[in-house]
């Protein structure tokens, strides 16, 4: 992936004056930070092969404010650089809002939503996969029924990996997100008892 296929250049721009995008320092960015170590729990779990994800800033190339405030945006990236999808902090700040969200689960539902496009844009699978059904699953308040949508202001339960089902729609909330690791040790032990192994 090229960096410059996200960016948009304006006629008095041109590619050797643009800044090159960077993994994000240790602490720049502590609520993205701590949710992706989350979400980066469940992809150790689900692809063990896999180097953990990072945030990477593509610089916006403007003077930072005085507050500091990079002005840049922030990706969920492979250890490469390489990234797909939305950034997950708020890009066009109005002053004083900050950069990013406020409420724990909003950012961690955004981590996760741009950890799964990352993985299964460039890995070319779904992830994470429901041990149930065999389907990817998505993020989303938990307890949310099958017609819930991304803008519904009721569903305030905490992020799960949510699974549609099969064909019979027995959709389900599989597992908070950064814990699919116990979700999978207990369908493990439950296969093992059905099948009467130890």
């Amino acid at each position: 992936m090229s960096y410059f296929s996200y960016v948009s250049l304006g006629p008095d721009q041109d590619r050797q004056h643009l800044p090159e995008p960077r993994q994000a320092e240790p602490g720049q960015w502590p609520k993205l930070e701590a949710a992706l170590a989350v979400v980066n729990r469940d992809l150790a779990a689900t692809l063990p092969g896999q180097d953990p994800l990072i945030l990477l800033v593509t610089p916006s190339g403007e003077p930072s404010p005085p507050s500091g405030t990079d002005r840049g945006q922030v990706y969920v990236a492979m250890p490469d650089g390489r990234w797909h999808g939305n950034p997950v902090n708020a890009c066009d700040l109005e002053e004083g809002d900050p950069p990013e969200p406020d409420d724990p689960m909003t950012v961690l539902t955004v981590v996760a939503d741009a950890a799964q496009e990352t993985i299964t844009e460039l890995l070319w699978q779904a992830w994470p996969v429901c041990g149930e059904h065999g389907i990817g699953m998505h993020p989303r308040p938990a307890g949310t029924a099958g017609s819930w949508y991304p803008d519904e202001t009721d569903a305030a339960g905490p992020p799960v990996w949510w699974c549609g089902g099969g064909r019979d729609g027995d959709c389900h909330d599989a597992s908070p997100v950064g814990e699919l690791a116990s979700a999978l040790r207990g369908k493990q032990h439950s296969e093992r008892e059905r099948d009467g192994r130890p």
